[in-house]
């Protein structure tokens, strides 16, 4: 046998030497408990790649005749260079980078006017400074997901910031533009160094695989891009996100404003976020706020129209194809719980992987970072952990950590169903809710100087009815929306019209969902469609049926459930002047209740 010379296999050596030691120093992405693991390779800081550059859109929302270009910025792990590792992104986009306008009072509608009245037209706020960080204009995300091996990307939402264009508080562009940014993570779309140049960047290091989250509008817009359909958006988790722009302003009709912003609206919206390059600005004013939403918000009727159905995005679920993880808190008196649950039961009509979050608290609060973590494992970098096999509902119970949810099958709960009960006697005091029907009319009188909660601690008021159930001898667990249907007179052509459902006895200060359970509004004006309104003749009864917001808690033994049916919400609807009376015919009025275990529960939980 021949030997080998001696260069060849010094050569060889080198080569088997060189690759072993490829293998041991690459660094790579570690799934653990089908999770993506911290890696030691990529967790320091200082190593990280960040830059920014600017995506050109294939649309002109600001009318200067060229595509906007959206501002990006881009933090990646080293070996995205030294290594050539190709990484999956986790993507949050926002109008909210570059800075907001003010909420001064004077800049929001006044509340304080005369229903079917032209309302006076408010202030707009001074001009927001002009300006972004550079190169990265949001932190949101960095360490969490760059030292498990992804990319992070931030967007500034088209008309704020350095991105061009204009804001349309849910217009198409706001679609379009992450959808545009994805498309260059995909080599579909082209980046540039400049807003102006032409010098080009590639994002040659990306996989394409995108995750997308946020909270609350930076929530919204996930959902706004998984719609197109785009290619390469694997994974959305929003949370908290605004879903109608008509349920987040309207309710059944009716003017109503999000908690905590009274007179809030879409063109004071536009306002807040109004941040992009002030030389567009005069034009995105005219054209955008004035023309457009102005125009299309009709404050004077609440009624829905083609202008609010473009902005739900529960309209526009055809194409999406993005697995969906929604979170959402049931105590959410911003971003009410309904615009989640509306977007989950779309997608599971249409069987897009789906699951929900949903806790006790407030606005905010996303998924417990396992969660997280498991759903973009799957879906973004498609590592088999069965996540598809886990419950489809996590909710927080009373009084447990947001981290600990429990699971359920799915939600509404399985064993929830329909019962009805209904109002008795004189609930200008407390009446009765049952499985009586009442008979007779009762008459209650408008005044928004009284708050909801302080009608419903009071033992007597006739500026509300109040009808509960006896004293609870089991707890009583509710699951999916409560719906009234009410027969109802008013002495006035327009009254608002509110409904809480409470626990009783009222406690001041009580935790979170120790007093309110849900509520709810109606346009009495609307009885018979959302679009279009009618006068109502003084003293003339109408009927109408509406769902209040979705809930899922357990009432517990020793208190009462009791119905509220008021007139103007002083948190939430218009103010009109004192006086309007509502006569409520309680033979034509009834609440279904969603209960887990149906008529016996409810039974069992009343003693009736």
């Amino acid at each position: 046998m021949k030997t080998m010379p001696l260069f060849i296999i010094s050569a060889l050596a080198a080569v088997v030497l060189s690759t072993s030691a490829f293998t041991q120093t690459a660094t790579v992405q570690v799934f653990e408990d089908g999770m993506a693991q911290t890696v030691p390779g990529f967790k320091k800081s200082s190593d990280w790649i960040q830059h920014d550059l600017w995506v050109e859109a294939d649309f002109d929302s600001d009318g200067d005749g060229d595509p906007d270009r959206l501002h990006v910025d881009v933090t990646r792990p080293l070996q995205t260079k030294t290594e050539g590792l190709k990484v999956h992104v986790i993507y949050e986009t926002s109008p909210y980078f570059s800075g907001v306008g003010s909420n001064g009072k004077q800049y929001f509608w006044d509340p304080k006017h005369e229903l079917g009245d032209e309302p006076p037209m408010h202030e707009h706020p001074p001009a927001i400074r002009h300006g972004s960080k550079r190169p990265v204009m949001s932190r949101t995300l960095i360490r969490t997901w760059v030292p498990r091996g992804f990319a992070v990307v931030h967007s500034a939402s088209p008309g704020t910031g350095l991105s061009e264009g204009c804001p349309t508080v849910g217009g198409t562009n706001e679609a379009q533009a992450p959808k545009c940014v994805i498309d260059w993570l995909n080599g579909r779309a082209k980046g540039y160094t400049s807003v102006d140049g032409d010098e080009e960047v590639v994002a040659d290091w990306c996989t394409g695989n995108v995750g997308m989250t946020g909270t609350s509008y930076n929530g919204t817009l996930p959902l706004a891009a998984a719609t197109t359909g785009v290619e390469g958006l694997k994974a959305i988790i929003p949370v908290s996100p605004n879903t109608s722009y008509y349920h987040y302003y309207r309710s059944h009709g009716l003017v109503r404003h999000p908690g905590g912003y009274m007179g809030e609206d879409v063109d004071v919206l536009y306002d807040f976020i109004n941040s992009g390059y002030p030389e567009g600005r005069e034009w995105c004013d005219c054209n955008v706020r004035d023309e457009i939403l102005v125009a299309g918000a009709d404050r004077l009727t609440g009624d829905l129209n083609d202008f609010w159905a473009g902005r739900n995005y529960a309209n526009q679920l055809g194409d999406l194809k993005a697995a969906v993880l929604l979170a959402h808190g049931f105590n959410d008196w911003n971003v009410m719980p309904d615009h989640s649950v509306r977007i989950y039961e779309g997608l599971k009509a249409k069987g897009t992987p789906c699951q929900i979050y949903l806790h006790q608290g407030g606005h905010g609060g996303p998924p417990p970072a396992d969660q997280m973590n498991r759903w973009f494992t799957r879906y973004v970098c498609g590592v088999e952990n069965d996540v598809e096999k886990d419950a489809r509902s996590w909710v927080v119970r009373e009084g447990e950590s947001r981290k600990n949810p429990t699971a359920y099958a799915e939600y509404p709960h399985p064993k929830a169903e329909a019962v009805d009960v209904f109002p008795n006697g004189d609930g200008t005091g407390v009446g009765t809710l049952g499985g009586k029907r009442g008979q007779g009319v009762q008459v209650l009188v408008d005044d928004v100087a009284f708050k909801g909660g302080d009608l419903a601690k009071v033992g007597s008021s006739n500026h509300r009815l109040l009808f509960a159930t006896p004293i609870l001898k089991q707890d009583l667990h509710l699951s999916g929306y409560s719906e009234l249907t009410i027969r109802l007179a008013s002495s006035r052509p327009a009254a608002n019209l509110s409904v809480w459902l409470v626990s009783l006895p009222w406690t001041p200060k009580g935790k979170i969902n120790a007093n309110l359970v849900t509520r709810g509004w109606a346009d009495p004006q609307n009885q018979t469609s959302l679009r279009e309104s009618e006068a109502l003749t003084p003293g003339e009864y109408v009927e109408l049926s509406f769902t209040l917001q979705p809930d899922d808690q357990v009432i517990p033994a020793g208190q009462q459930l009791g119905l509220m049916i008021f007139s103007s919400d002083r948190e939430f609807t218009l103010w009109p002047k004192a006086g309007t009376e509502l006569s409520v015919d309680l033979a034509g009025t009834s609440l279904s209740l969603p209960v887990v275990g149906g008529k016996a529960a409810l039974k069992r939980a009343t003693g009736r």
